[in-house]
């Protein structure tokens, strides 16, 4: 009897399957990629693998090949271990998509449906109005349609999926997405219950993909993932634990600075780093009353552990980097310092309770020099031990003395550095951290 992983990718090509391997071993995942699966059932290395990635080799096959080969994989592999069934394909939509999509869904049941999300944006890969761009040009007009092999005529992927498959095809649009995760997952069940097997999804970026995500697991339906490996890496990241019970270090980011360059800084990071989770302060709440503050401290630690079981990188973030959220001091009683000090020192209240509560964090980003100094004060630092300039006005060191003595700590000013500058800083502290 063969030990299933939580993930099984099935891809129609080796490249493109390890392509996802990889992404998924970047989020944290131990990935094997299988190059004869007929002959690999007994492999002992599935027992500590998370994520098996399954090559059938059927991009060019004929649609009776392909089918065969998939459904057998499926067969084969599935299991009730398995968390997250994805159908690798190709990024421009070359090969027999629809075929093997039915082929794993004819393996696994009628529970199941498939929900195709074909975006990738780093290899500028979106889909939008249901056609697939390939930076910024329609796939038709680019040299996938004159590919020898597998050539693509149509950017319409409906029209590619259902030209292929037997079962009902739906699509859903951007539209569709700006209402949250609740209302798309209603929408995803209504598709559903209409008879739609296989459900296009329009995506741009990489928030596109983790509401597609969270939407999916809010509707409770049994998916298989279809795309090229951006939204089952994101699935996997909500979806999976890694059994690996290795130490995983992480890196925590305060940052109050409500400079307008703050938040230009912010939004870049989060779009770089993955995987990555932040978590917004309401600091009004920290300033109404002190059972206000202490819901508002109790809640972002809370939110903050939560999601570091699946994160490297986690951000705690004032919410007055947008213009709208920010405070009127002139409501409050008190001196503008006095304000400011209380806000400061709950966001290192913040960081203490985290760091105490979580010993995988090993570094620490602060921005702005009141943020920096009542995170010292806090965690009874008696200084820190400089080693290095990040860049301009961005230092790094060690925590001195306290009860985090030795912890690597990254500082810098909130108005300081260019939009990737943040950014720079975290991939700094990763580099010593060896993450």
């Amino acid at each position: 009897m063969i030990t299933i992983p939580q993930c099984l990718v099935i891809a129609d090509d080796l490249t493109g399957g390890n392509a996802t391997g990889v992404l998924l071993a970047k989020t944290g995942y131990k990935a094997h990629s299988v190059l004869s699966y007929e002959h690999s059932r007994d492999n002992p290395n599935f027992t500590e693998c998370d994520c098996l990635i399954i090559t059938t080799d059927s991009r060019g096959l004929t649609q009776k090949e392909a089918y065969s080969r998939v459904k057998h994989a499926s067969r084969v592999f599935s299991g009730d271990d398995v968390k997250l069934y994805s159908n690798r394909i190709d990024s421009t939509l070359r090969g027999n998509v629809g075929t093997e999509t039915d082929a794993m869904l004819d393996s696994l049941g009628e529970d199941y449906i498939a929900v195709c999300a074909p975006c990738f944006p780093s290899s500028g890969r979106t889909l939008v109005g249901g056609y697939l761009l390939v930076d910024g040009l329609p796939l038709h007009k680019t040299n996938i349609a004159i590919d020898p092999k597998t050539p693509v005529k149509t950017s319409d992927i409906a029209e590619i999926f259902q030209s292929q498959s037997k079962y009902k095809v739906s699509s859903l649009y951007l539209s569709d997405l700006m209402n949250g995760k609740h209302a798309l997952a209603s929408k995803i069940n209504s598709l559903a219950g209409q008879g739609s097997r296989i459900i296009i999804i329009d995506c741009v970026t990489n928030e596109d993909l983790n509401l597609i995500a969270d939407a999916v697991i809010t509707s409770g339906r049994k998916i298989i993932a279809v795309d090229p490996g951006a939204f089952t890496s994101t699935l996997a990241r909500k979806l999976i634990t890694p059994q690996s019970k290795k130490e995983r270090r992480k890196i925590l980011a305060v940052v109050g600075s409500v400079n307008p360059n703050t938040r230009a800084q912010m939004e870049k990071l989060w779009l770089a780093q993955r995987p990555i989770a932040n978590v917004f302060v309401e600091s009004k709440k920290l300033l109404v009353s002190e059972e206000a503050r202490e819901q508002e401290i109790s809640r972002v630690t809370s939110e903050i552990l939560e999601l570091a079981k699946t994160n490297t990188v986690l951000t705690i973030t004032g919410d007055g980097i947008y213009p709208e959220k920010r405070i009127d001091f002139k409501q409050y009683s008190g001196h503008i310092e006095i304000l400011t000090g209380r806000i400061n020192a709950s966001l290192a209240e913040m960081a203490l309770r985290i760091l105490t509560a979580e010993p995988a964090f090993r570094g620490l980003y602060a921005s702005g020099g009141d943020v920096t100094q009542a995170v010292c004060a806090k965690f009874r630092a008696s200084g820190l031990d400089l080693r290095d300039e990040v860049l301009p006005l961005a230092a790094y060191g060690l925590f001195s003395g306290g009860e985090f003595d030795g912890l690597h700590v990254v500082t810098k000013g909130g108005s300081q550095g260019n939009s990737d500058a943040i950014n720079l800083c975290i991939n700094y502290l990763k580099s010593k951290l060896f993450i």
